[in-house]
Formats: structure tokens, C-alpha cells, sequence
């Protein structure tokens, strides 16, 4: 990607400036700065497939077939665990739906998502096949946020008028992008459509200056690494925690509490995370109890 100036206003935003190949130009204005100070929060989660929650392989998932391998598969609802996270007074955690819509299971991952929202209402961001058309049907059932990959980095390209259409339908501040990456080339570039394809998108700070404009955070996965509980992705870690900008949460590898003292010396604390197999919610080792703790 390569940046330049110039700019011309466009309902909420401007719009100017990141060149990606057939696509154009969109700069952003100065982003808004995070603090310092700021201390890393645990951000729950609930991944939803074919109807059930799940905690999944990361790059495993397959929409031929409605296929993941899976490292857990609860038989309690998703409104169970956004009741519990309500109750432990957590906020920012994501609804992920793991179906497209077409699937044979959509609705019925859908409807989970739902409940969960409904659960906890205002606590939980909700992500999973969000567009411009249904971003605020889910902002009124119950989410403070939606997030977003796909539809703005549709067939692995950057979608400047997605973004746009986006920005106007849900507003910024209930915007959270996933810049969710894999390495390739020695570089991590964003990918798309359930981690599948890999974009032209290559993450960077230059990156995440430009789109921190259009949204009110970052989730990013270290997808190599997700569902591995291995650990993280530190050469990731360092970049995401070296940047000044809106929050991010990191997800991936975190799979003891070593691992996550580990993730606070790299990022110095100034980075949100999630952990999901290797919590013991989920089948793994990880105490609940002890990472509520990070709010």
C-alpha cells in the first residue's frame, strides 16, 4: 500500500489518500491516539458453528462442507456465557458467527448470536458475514459494536466504498475492524472470508494509522497460531504494541498463564487479548477465574 494526500469529504468521513491496486485512494485525518497508561483487558469470547459454541483450529475452517476442526464444542448455549460475562462484569467480548449466510446452519448460528446479545445487552461486539444492510440490525439487538473483515476486503481486496457504506450505515464508533493476519513472505498480510484467502493487504503501522480513522478499534488474530495454545505471535505482538493508536485486541497462541505474563512483558500491557481454547470454559488449563481478573 502506499499513502498520499489529498482529500475530498464524503458524508461522516474523508475519504483520500491509501492506494491499493484497482481500487483507489483513501487517507485518514490524524487518528485518535490511545493512552499510555492504558492497562490490557481480557476480552471474552464466544465462537459460534453450525449452531453450537466452538472453539476451533484457526485456518482449519472450511465453508465447503460447513467443515473446522474443533478443539471444543459446548453443549450449553451462547446465552450462558454472555449471561456469566455480564454477571462478571466484563464488556468488549465477541460473537463471532463461524457460517456464511447460504449455509444450511446460518440461522441457527445466527439465532445463538442473538441470544448472547440478548444476554448481555451493550457488553458484546458481534462479528460474522456484518455488511452495510444488516450492521444495524445487530447494533439493535443488543451489540455495542460489529466487526468487520470481509466485507471490506471482499475476493482479498480492499473495498474502499464498502468501508464507506459501512461507516455511514453503523457510525465509526460502533465500528471494530479485524485486520485478523497470517504470515506470508516473511510479512503478515490481513485475511478474509473465515481466515480462507489472503489479502494484498499487507499489516503494518502505516496500515493501522490510516483505518484506525474509520473505526473505534482493531481485532487482530495471529491466526498461524489460533486455537494452537503454542504461543503467540511475538514478532505480531511487538508491531501491534509498538503502535499509538485505538485499542487493539490480539488474539492467539496464549495458551498458558506463562504465555500470558509472556504477552504482557512483550506488549508492555498496552494491548486487549482474548483467550478461547485454552481457557478452561472451553476444555483447556487456563483458569476463568484468575483472567477475569484483567478488566
Amino acid at each position: 500500500m502506499d499513502f498520499h494526500t489529498g482529500c475530498r469529504k464524503t458524508g461522516r468521513v474523508r475519504l483520500c489518500g491509501i492506494a491499493v491496486p484497482g481500487i483507489g485512494k483513501m487517507h485518514a485525518a490524524r487518528p485518535r491516539q490511545r493512552t499510555k497508561e492504558k492497562s490490557m483487558r481480557f476480552r471474552p469470547c464466544i465462537d459460534i458453528h453450525n449452531g453450537k459454541v466452538k472453539q476451533i483450529v484457526g485456518g482449519s475452517l472450511r465453508d465447503e462442507g460447513n467443515r473446522a476442526a474443533a478443539n471444543f464444542s459446548s453443549e450449553l448455549g451462547a446465552e450462558y456465557y454472555a449471561d456469566l460475562y455480564r454477571r462478571d462484569g466484563l464488556k468488549g467480548g465477541h460473537v463471532i458467527l463461524l457460517n456464511p449466510e447460504g449455509s444450511e446452519y446460518y440461522e441457527a448460528t445466527r439465532r445463538q448470536a442473538l441470544a448472547a446479545l440478548a444476554a448481555c445487552p451493550g457488553g458484546l461486539q458481534v462479528g460474522g458475514g456484518i455488511n452495510a444492510e444488516n450492521a444495524t440490525q445487530f447494533l439493535d439487538a443488543g451489540a455495542s459494536h460489529v466487526i468487520v473483515t470481509s466485507y471490506v476486503f471482499r475476493g482479498g481486496v480492499f473495498r474502499r466504498e464498502n468501508l464507506k457504506a459501512l461507516v455511514d450505515a453503523a457510525g465509526r464508533e460502533h465500528i471494530v475492524l479485524d485486520l485478523s493476519c497470517r504470515k506470508k513472505e516473511g510479512s503478515y498480510y490481513v485475511v478474509t472470508d473465515r481466515w480462507q484467502k489472503f489479502t494484498e493487504v499487507k499489516l503494518s503501522t502505516e496500515i493501522l494509522d490510516e483505518l484506525s480513522e474509520y473505526c473505534d478499534e482493531f481485532l487482530i488474530h495471529g491466526v498461524d497460531v489460533e486455537g494452537r495454545s503454542a504461543g503467540m505471535e511475538t514478532e505480531l505482538v511487538e508491531m501491534l504494541a509498538g503502535w499509538d493508536g485505538i485499542p487493539v485486541t490480539y488474539a492467539g497462541g496464549i495458551g498458558s498463564l506463562e504465555d500470558l505474563e509472556k504477552f504482557r512483558a512483550v506488549s508492555g500491557g498496552r494491548l486487549d487479548f482474548t483467550i478461547g481454547s485454552a481457557l478452561d470454559l472451553f476444555g483447556g488449563k487456563i483458569p476463568y477465574e484468575t483472567v477475569k481478573a484483567y478488566t
